[in-house]
C-alpha cells in the first residue's frame, strides 16, 4: 500500500521527472526498446594503438666536454603530410636533464605528462635532492617495457640527456624498453646517416686526448639536422635544441639552417624533365 502511495505522488507531481531518469550510467550506451544489438561497454574488447596517427622523426644528442647537447625538428606528420609544423618534441625535465621523443606524439604527450606530475612530487618533497639523468632514463625504461607487457606499447624512442655530478650523461630508450648509453646517440632516419657524423665527431676528438668542446658538439649537431633536411621526407628546416651543461638546460629555437640546393639540378628528373619523357 505504501509503495502505491509513493507513485501515486510521484505522478501527482508538479516538478518533471529527472532528466536523466531511466538513462544508461555514465560511459555506457542506451538500451532502446526492442534494440537488440545495443550492448554494455563492458562487452567492448578493449582496442591497441596499432599505428602512430602524429609522428615526430629523428633526435640527436651528443656529450662535449662540460655537458650534452639535442636537437629535434618541430614537425608533426599526419601520416605523409606535414600537418603541425610547430610542435617541440624536446622536454625539459629539470635544470639538469632534457629528453626527446621520436614516434607518436600523443603518447609522448601522456609520458610528458607523467614526468611532470613526478617533478612536481619530487619538488614538494623538498628533500634537498633532484630527479638526476639517469633516474628519468630509469624510468622511461621501466615504463616503456611495461608497456610492451601489456601489449600496449608507447610508439616513441626517446634520448634522455643530462650533467650531474660533473658528468654529462647521455641514453637512448626505444618503444619495448631496450636502452643503453653513449656518447653519440640518434632516433629514426638520424641512426643510419646522421649517427655515423656524430660518431665520427666525437671519435676524431677523442682521439686527439680531449673530449669535443660546446661550439664543436653545436656545429656537427647542425650539420646532421642539414643532412637529414636533404635527405628525410619527415621533417622541415624548422629545429629546436637544447644544451645542458653545469649552469642548467638552455633551449634555444626554433631555428632554421642555411641550406644550397644549387646541386639539385645535376639530379636527374629533378626539374620535372625525366618526368615527361617517362610520360
Amino acid at each position: 500500500l505504501s509503495n502505491k502511495m509513493a507513485a501515486h505522488n510521484l505522478q501527482q507531481s508538479p516538478f518533471p521527472a529527472p532528466f536523466w531518469s531511466g538513462g544508461p550510467a555514465p560511459g555506457s550506451f542506451y538500451n532502446f526498446p526492442d534494440n537488440k544489438s545495443s550492448r554494455n561497454t563492458s562487452e567492448i574488447p578493449s582496442s591497441r594503438t596499432r599505428h602512430p596517427m602524429t609522428s615526430g622523426t629523428s633526435v640527436l644528442g651528443v656529450k662535449f666536454d662540460g655537458g650534452v647537447v639535442i636537437a629535434a625538428d618541430t614537425l608533426g606528420s599526419y601520416g605523409s603530410l606535414a600537418r603541425f609544423r610547430s610542435v617541440s618534441r624536446l622536454m625539459k625535465v629539470n635544470d639538469s636533464t632534457v629528453i626527446g621523443a621520436t614516434g607518436d606524439y600523443a603518447d609522448f604527450q601522456n609520458v610528458k605528462d607523467d614526468i611532470e606530475n613526478m617533478i612536481i612530487q619530487d619538488k614538494a618533497e623538498d628533500d634537498g635532492h633532484d630527479v638526476s639523468p639517469k633516474a628519468i632514463f630509469s624510468y622511461l625504461t621501466r615504463v616503456m617495457y611495461y608497456q610492451r607487457t601489456e601489449l600496449d606499447p608507447y610508439w616513441n624512442v626517446w634520448v634522455v640527456g643530462g650533467y650531474k655530478d660533473e658528468k654529462p650523461f647521455l641514453g637512448y630508450v626505444n618503444m619495448i624498453g631496450v636502452a643503453y648509453e653513449s656518447p653519440a646517440v640518434a632516433t629514426g632516419y638520424g641512426s643510419y646517416i646522421a649517427l655515423p657524423l656524430l660518431r665520427d665527431a666525437y671519435e676524431k676528438a677523442t682521439s686527439r686526448g680531449r673530449l669535443m668542446t660546446k661550439d664543436e658538439a653545436k656545429e656537427i649537431i647542425l650539420r646532421s639536422l642539414k643532412v637529414l633536411y636533404y635527405r628525410e621526407c619527415r621533417t622541415i628546416n624548422k629545429f629546436e635544441l637544447a644544451t645542458v651543461t653545469e649552469d642548467g638546460v638552455d633551449v634555444e629555437g626554433p631555428f632554421s639552417v642555411e641550406t644550397n640546393w644549387e646541386i639539385a639540378k645535376y639530379v636527374k628528373g629533378y626539374d620535372g624533365t625525366q618526368a615527361a619523357k617517362i610520360a
